[in-house]
């Protein structure tokens, strides 16, 4: 007697679809995508704005997601680069104080100059994927779309076509962003490439 053949468990990506379907009829569910997920959420948040605002951001993020799931379209991307999307509109309403941040991080070359109260002890704290000196000023100094898409592909690791679905833009923007930002920190940076991962094109 033969034994049934194997049935491969379906790919992320469409389990992710999936979920997303079941939780609108069964609201739990959706903690499938937030353990999935949570941490690789974070961490990008965690790179742009400090632990601080990451705590609270991910979690917006996910509830957000949550909120919106009924109206996730499996048609226009996947699961992953939507909840990228959603914490990348979250930072867009946190940029001007990120702008803040990063103008202060540059002004300052170390942590021991701070004199003041804590709001402007707030830059030591930016981790921003070692975030320092010139190239903080380099990343200010972007559009936030240049900013966005840099940061998408250096920080949370996004192909091209998850970067342009994350945003809902063309792949062809995503690359001209890309190598527009890439060029003006290599320029502040003084021709030194910056340590920026390559997504695949």
């Amino acid at each position: 007697m033969t034994a049934p053949p194997e049935v491969d468990d379906p790919p992320k990506e469409a389990d992710d679809v999936l979920v997303i379907g079941e939780s609108v009829r069964v609201p739990e569910r959706f903690a499938v995508l937030y353990d999935r997920y949570f941490e690789e959420i974070y961490r990008y948040l965690a790179a742009r704005l400090g632990a601080e605002a990451a705590d609270d951001l991910a979690a917006e993020t996910f509830l957000v997601a949550f909120r919106k799931r009924e109206t996730f379209d499996a048609a226009r991307g996947a699961v992953r680069p939507w909840l990228y999307g959603i914490a990348t509109n979250l930072v867009a309403g946190h940029r001007r104080g990120l702008g803040r941040m990063l103008d202060a991080f540059r002004r300052v070359r170390s942590a021991d100059a701070f004199e003041a109260g804590p709001e402007e002890r707030v830059p030591a704290r930016v981790d921003a994927a070692s975030v320092r000196g010139p190239l903080a000023g380099a990343l200010a100094g972007l559009s936030a779309g240049d900013r966005d898409v840099l940061l998408l592909v250096a920080v949370a690791g996004l192909s091209y076509e998850e970067v342009a679905e994350s945003l809902d833009i063309p792949v062809g923007t995503v690359g001209s962003r890309l190598n527009r930002a890439r060029r003006r920190v290599k320029a502040v940076l003084g021709d030194v490439n910056p340590t920026i991962g390559d997504a695949d094109g």
